[in-house]
Protein backbone atom coordinates (compact mmCIF):
# COMPACT_ATOMS: atom_id res chain seq x y z
CA UNK A 1 0.00 0.00 0.00
CA UNK A 2 3.03 2.31 0.23
CA UNK A 3 3.59 2.43 -3.51
CA UNK A 4 6.21 4.97 -4.52
CA UNK A 5 6.80 6.04 -0.89
CA UNK A 6 8.44 2.68 -0.05
CA UNK A 7 12.06 3.96 -0.31
CA UNK A 8 11.28 7.00 1.84
CA UNK A 9 9.50 4.80 4.39
CA UNK A 10 12.52 2.46 4.64
CA UNK A 11 14.89 5.41 5.20
CA UNK A 12 12.73 6.91 7.94
CA UNK A 13 11.88 3.61 9.65
CA UNK A 14 15.58 2.78 10.17
CA UNK A 15 15.81 5.76 12.54
CA UNK A 16 13.24 4.33 14.98
CA UNK A 17 13.71 1.56 17.51
CA UNK A 18 11.68 -1.62 17.32
CA UNK A 19 8.49 -2.06 19.29
CA UNK A 20 9.63 -4.98 21.46
CA UNK A 21 9.17 -5.09 25.23
CA UNK A 22 12.17 -6.06 27.38
CA UNK A 23 11.70 -6.21 31.14
CA UNK A 24 14.64 -8.50 31.95
CA UNK A 25 17.56 -7.17 33.97
CA UNK A 26 20.23 -9.56 32.74
CA UNK A 27 21.66 -11.10 29.59
CA UNK A 28 23.79 -14.23 29.46
CA UNK A 29 26.96 -12.15 29.25
CA UNK A 30 26.27 -9.72 32.08
CA UNK A 31 24.44 -12.00 34.54
CA UNK A 32 27.34 -12.87 36.84
CA UNK A 33 29.05 -9.44 37.11
CA UNK A 34 25.81 -7.49 37.38
CA UNK A 35 24.30 -9.91 39.91
CA UNK A 36 27.42 -9.78 42.09
CA UNK A 37 27.47 -5.98 41.83
CA UNK A 38 23.85 -5.82 43.03
CA UNK A 39 24.42 -8.33 45.83
CA UNK A 40 27.44 -6.51 47.24
CA UNK A 41 25.37 -3.38 47.64
CA UNK A 42 23.89 -5.12 50.67
CA UNK A 43 25.76 -4.36 53.87
CA UNK A 44 25.50 -7.92 55.20
CA UNK A 45 27.22 -9.36 52.12
CA UNK A 46 30.00 -6.77 52.41
CA UNK A 47 30.46 -7.70 56.07
CA UNK A 48 30.84 -11.39 55.26
CA UNK A 49 33.22 -10.54 52.40
CA UNK A 50 35.30 -8.51 54.85
CA UNK A 51 35.44 -11.51 57.22
CA UNK A 52 36.52 -13.80 54.38
CA UNK A 53 39.28 -11.42 53.29
CA UNK A 54 40.38 -10.87 56.87
CA UNK A 55 40.56 -14.61 57.46
CA UNK A 56 43.09 -14.97 54.60
CA UNK A 57 45.58 -12.90 56.64
CA UNK A 58 47.68 -15.46 58.59
CA UNK A 59 48.01 -13.32 61.74
CA UNK A 60 44.26 -12.83 62.12
CA UNK A 61 43.04 -16.22 60.91
CA UNK A 62 40.39 -17.50 63.30
CA UNK A 63 38.89 -20.40 61.31
CA UNK A 64 39.87 -22.40 58.28
CA UNK A 65 39.69 -20.23 55.16
CA UNK A 66 37.21 -22.47 53.37
CA UNK A 67 34.78 -22.61 56.30
CA UNK A 68 34.62 -18.82 56.49
CA UNK A 69 33.73 -18.65 52.78
CA UNK A 70 30.81 -21.12 53.00
CA UNK A 71 28.09 -18.75 54.33
CA UNK A 72 28.93 -16.03 51.81
CA UNK A 73 29.15 -18.39 48.84
CA UNK A 74 25.94 -20.13 49.91
CA UNK A 75 23.96 -16.90 50.21
CA UNK A 76 25.35 -15.50 46.95
CA UNK A 77 24.52 -18.73 45.10
CA UNK A 78 20.96 -18.96 46.43
CA UNK A 79 20.20 -15.33 45.59
CA UNK A 80 21.80 -15.68 42.13
CA UNK A 81 19.67 -18.75 41.35
CA UNK A 82 16.53 -16.94 42.55
CA UNK A 83 17.34 -13.85 40.45
CA UNK A 84 18.14 -16.01 37.44
CA UNK A 85 14.83 -17.89 37.66
CA UNK A 86 12.86 -14.65 38.07
CA UNK A 87 14.63 -13.08 35.10
CA UNK A 88 14.04 -16.18 32.97
CA UNK A 89 10.31 -16.07 33.73
CA UNK A 90 10.31 -12.37 32.72
CA UNK A 91 12.12 -13.33 29.50
CA UNK A 92 9.48 -15.97 28.68
CA UNK A 93 6.66 -13.49 29.35
CA UNK A 94 8.34 -10.84 27.18
CA UNK A 95 8.75 -13.36 24.37
CA UNK A 96 5.08 -14.33 24.62
CA UNK A 97 3.93 -10.69 24.56
CA UNK A 98 6.26 -9.74 21.70
CA UNK A 99 4.96 -12.59 19.53
CA UNK A 100 1.29 -11.63 19.88
CA UNK A 101 -0.54 -10.72 16.70
CA UNK A 102 -1.81 -7.18 16.57
CA UNK A 103 -4.21 -5.31 14.38
CA UNK A 104 -2.94 -2.25 12.58
CA UNK A 105 -5.24 0.49 11.37
CA UNK A 106 -4.78 1.31 7.73
CA UNK A 107 -7.00 3.56 5.68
Amino acid sequence: CLGHFKEEYEKVSKLYMNNKIRTTKYTLLNFLPRNLFEQFHRVANLYFLFLVVLNWVPLVEAFQKEITMLPLVGVLTIIAVKDGLEDYSRYKMDKQINNLLTKVYSR
